[in-house]
């Protein structure tokens, strides 16, 4: 028998370099194998099994697989906190965060600076909330824009906060989109949007979809998809 099968009673957290982190455990009716993944911000091991295996099973499996697991949470960056530092990725660039006491509470852009007032233990909540605004603006002028190329009605837009899936459209036509791309370059954020107004002709991965979205997107959807693969999880760095 593998030895992680007879391991029955270990802890459900892991040690990870000087880092200990939970396993958290999720059993699946549909599941049938063990499978593993790191949160995408790092903080938990998370392992789906299915309903015929022990937990204890599910924790030796993590014990196992420990330096898989360290190895990718060297990859995720390490956490980022724009009020405290002054610093604010936008669109692919880094803006000055300015804030001053006796400033507006509305933030307000001036080429590479965010100049904001209001409370200062309510800065990094009114910068998010500042980022989410711009994103469900710029993924609508996208989504208006991509819809007018295919001549469709305007398609409504949805923020997303999902940590694992960029977009996705709802077969109501309902876009839905992770304002975390707002941080990326404008050509980044737009090839995720015009994914997702793909999806509404096309409701699948099929020839005629890529066939249509490489009509529809002005760039190299290939080297975008390799951006995401390559700086994905740094969208996630600030901002919980």
């Amino acid at each position: 028998m593998i030895d992680w099968l007879r391991r029955d009673a270990l802890e459900p957290v892991i040690e990870l370099g000087d880092r200990t982190l939970p396993i958290e455990i999720t059993r699946h009716r549909r599941a049938r194998r063990l499978t593993l993944r790191l949160a995408a911000d790092g903080s938990a091991v998370r392992i789906t099994l299915p309903h015929w295996a022990r937990s204890a099973e599910a924790t030796a499996f993590a014990h196992a697989r420990r330096d898989w697991l360290a190895a990718q949470l060297a990859k995720i960056p390490p956490k980022r906190d724009p009020a405290g530092e002054g610093r604010l990725l936008y669109r692919g660039r880094e803006l000055a965060v300015d804030w001053r006491g006796d400033a507006p509470r509305s933030p307000r852009l001036d080429g590479g600076r965010l100049t904001l007032g209001g409370p200062h233990d309510t800065l990094a909540r009114r910068l998010q909330r500042w980022l989410e605004q711009e994103s469900l603006r710029l993924f609508a002028e996208d989504a208006a824009d991509y819809c007018a190329r295919r001549q469709l009605a305007p398609a409504p837009v949805r923020l997303s906060r999902a940590r694992k899936r960029w977009g996705s459209c709802s077969s109501e036509g309902v876009l839905r989109l992770n304002w975390r791309l707002v941080q990326a370059p404008d050509a980044i954020r737009r090839s995720v949007v015009a994914h997702e107004v793909a999806h509404l002709v096309h409701f699948d991965h099929s020839p005629a979809f890529h066939a249509l979205l490489a009509r529809l997107y002005e760039g190299d959807i290939a080297q975008a998809n390799r951006w995401l693969s390559a700086h994905g999880r740094e969208l996630y760095a600030a901002f919980d």
